[in-house]
């Protein structure tokens, strides 16, 4: 009778620690479902990730590349390069990028000059003789300077390095006495690629424009910034290495100039000559940091970038 009549609330008690392993037990599983939950679902986005990470690579253009774009500044006949400190000893020249080349120009000057490039970073001096439709001058509406690694094996692409400030270089023939005096330089027709390209002018049909294409070396002697010849100190390539002469691989400057002309190319000239006199001078004024940032970033690591040096 005793045992009958006991409490309620004793009768609970007694029942408490069983109710609370059962809660507990219950409680334990659901964590561990939860994290069974949470597992999965940071599997899946790993998954996810993983399976995006192939498409972020392959944005990367596996081309080694950078990029200026120099509009036409002005002409003068000058050349600091070839006939420093002499204005006006020179056939005439069409000068891209920094705006205060002249015959006296020299690295201190350049320096602080002003540019059409971008990036405006591009301090550098680029220039080539004058074209003339008749007795008009005709200067390129696109002025593209490409930085490229091509030319070399891939091991040596690794191994370019940034131009030396103050490094000039002439590519091309101004003396050149027919087309085969001058096989670096070419010209073509943009957007017609059915006419073959030349060393001399070549006949683009209407509605096209006439393109000159010319290869700078990219072999240094890793010693002079100039020579007498003003091209001793390059060379180009040999069997896809930079000869033992010229042992510092440096980026392949490639100069790309659209002209809005067409049509007969008799009726074409340049300052220099014919077409197969077509050359191009460079003096370098790149801010060094600049420069060895967009060749490690993108001809190093073999990687297409723009004019931002980034890809």
């Amino acid at each position: 009778m005793l045992f009958r009549n006991r409490p309620r609330s004793e009768h609970r008690r007694q029942r408490s620690p069983r109710s609370w392993r059962y809660r507990v037990t219950g409680l334990a599983a659901a964590a561990l479902a939860l994290s069974l939950v949470q597992a999965d679902i940071g599997n899946a986005a790993g998954d996810r990730a993983a399976a995006s990470a192939p498409e972020a690579a392959a944005d990367v253009v596996r081309v080694a590349e950078f990029l200026a774009e120099c509009p036409y500044t002005h002409r003068a006949p000058d050349d600091p390069i070839v006939f420093p400190g002499l204005p006006g000893a020179s056939h005439m020249h069409s000068f891209f990028g920094n705006d205060t080349t002249n015959g006296n120009s020299d690295l201190e000057s350049l320096e602080k000059g002003r540019t059409t490039c971008s990036p405006d970073t591009d301090l550098s001096s680029y220039w080539v003789p004058t074209l003339y439709d008749g007795d008009r001058e005709v200067e390129p509406t696109g002025t593209t300077f490409y930085y490229l690694g091509e030319g070399v094996r891939d091991d040596v692409i690794r191994q370019i390095r940034p131009f030396p400030k103050g490094l000039r270089i002439v590519a091309g023939n101004a003396k050149a006495a027919g087309p085969q005096d001058n096989t670096i330089a070419r010209w073509s027709c943009l957007h017609a690629g059915h006419v073959n390209p030349s060393q001399d002018f070549v006949n683009c049909p209407a509605g096209t424009m006439l393109e000159s294409y010319l290869d700078f070396p990219q072999c240094w002697n890793g010693t002079d910034l100039d020579s007498p010849d003003h091209k001793s100190h390059m060379s180009y390539p040999v069997a896809g290495a930079c000869p033992s002469t010229h042992p510092v691989p440096v980026p392949k400057l490639r100069q790309v100039l659209r002209y809005p002309v067409s049509g007969d190319p008799a009726r074409f000239r340049l300052a220099s000559g014919p077409g197969y006199t077509m050359h191009g001078d460079f003096f370098n004024v790149w801010p060094e940091e600049e420069l060895a940032q967009r060749v490690r970033d993108c001809i190093n690591a073999i990687v297409k970038c723009g004019f931002d040096g980034t890809p």
